[in-house]
């Protein structure tokens, strides 16, 4: 078994409905436990800024699944909540998920970089993401805790 952090984001529909609903997917999936799940947040939009405000979480799992399982069985999650991956990079979405952190594991490859290449870069992912493990080191970034201090969060918001 394998720690690992996925972040969770929707910004169509009942989006908050929707995180809700893949954590409890994410805690029926073969092999793995779901051991905590951040507070949602609402954010504003990142990359294509002319859409509504995304619902944000992180959940830390622990998984005997392989990364490009872990991966398959989160896309499989996704298209059961109506996501379509049509190419468009940023927009709008019923549900994304993303493999961000697999502890000891680092790789990149046509499907799947590990660490997340782009976790130092977004308050979505990292506000959650420390509320569940601060000191988490993610390899060739830095602590949670140092990367989410150089961002701003002006618009972020954590929902009771």
């Amino acid at each position: 078994m394998t720690e690992a952090y996925i972040a969770l984001g929707s910004n169509l529909g009942d989006a908050r409905g929707q995180v809700l609903a893949a954590l409890r997917a994410l805690a029926t999936l073969p092999d793995t436990r779901l051991l905590a799940q951040s507070p949602l947040y609402l954010t504003p939009p990142w990359g294509v800024l002319e859409q509504p405000p995304f619902i944000n979480a992180v959940a830390h799992i622990d998984t005997g699944l392989a990364p490009h399982a872990l991966l398959d069985a989160l896309l499989a999650i996704e298209r059961a909540a109506g996501r379509v991956r049509d190419g468009e990079r940023w927009g709008p979405r019923t549900l994304d998920l993303d493999v961000l952190h697999v502890d000891g594991v680092s790789l990149a490859d046509d499907r799947l970089q590990l660490p997340h290449p782009r976790i130092q870069e977004r308050a979505f992912v990292l506000l959650p993401l420390h509320d569940l493990a601060p000191e988490l080191l993610v390899p060739g970034q830095g602590r949670v805790e140092e990367l989410l201090a150089r961002l701003d969060t002006t618009g972020c918001e954590r929902l009771p």
